[in-house]
Order: C-alpha cells, then structure tokens, then sequence
C-alpha cells in the first residue's frame, strides 16, 4: 500500500502587495468619512511603497498623483491664517471630491493591470 503525495496548485503570487490595496481604499474612505487629516498615513504609505517595492513600480506616478492631490489641501489648510481646526472642514469640497476620483483611479489602474 503505498501512498502519493499530490502536490496542492501554488496561488498566483499577488503582483500588487495587500498593503498597497489596504491604503488605497483607506484613502477615499477617510476622506469621505470626514478623517481627512488621518489619511495622511495611507498616503505616505502608497508614497513610500510604490518607491521601495519594485514590483509596484508602474504605479510610482498615479501615488504621486494622489500625493499631489491631498498635499494640495493641506497645504492651503496649513498656510491659512484663519483655517479651521480640521482639514475635514477646511477642505473645499472639491479638492476632497478630487481626493477621492484619484484614490479610485488609483484603484482602478491596481485591479487593470497585466499579468506578466
């Protein structure tokens, strides 16, 4: 009697790391959640993990892009002399709403990118 070992199929090796994915749905979801400072933290986490991991590398210039867009109203937050105590509330609603069109754009370009 003997017995054989099938070997079980390996997963697919997930091209795009599951942090990247977390921080790129925290992004419009703390915007939109009115925790727009907090989201700071997602976003340098794209930043920073689009230039250390080479396997994101075609993603470097959208989480630029994002960066761009929520350093946009944090900077007119911060150079404000008569800002309000949050950037939530400071945010014109138009910057938070492009915030969110370039997370999910960002989004969008994760989930349609080729498999090599």
């Amino acid at each position: 009697m003997s017995t054989t070992l099938t070997a079980r199929p390996q997963r697919a090796a997930r091209r795009t790391p599951i942090y990247i994915h977390i921080a790129a749905w925290a992004i419009p979801a703390l915007v939109l959640g009115e925790f727009a400072m907090l989201a700071i933290v997602p976003v340098a986490t794209l930043v920073i993990g689009t230039l250390a991991d080479s396997r994101v590398k075609p993603l470097r210039w959208w989480a630029g892009l994002v960066a761009v867009a929520y350093a946009t109203p944090l900077v007119i937050w911060l150079l404000r002399a008569d800002g309000a105590q949050s950037l939530s509330k400071d945010m014109n609603p138009v910057l938070g709403a492009l915030i969110v069109a370039v997370a999910a754009a960002f989004l969008i370009k994760i989930y349609t990118r080729r498999k090599r």
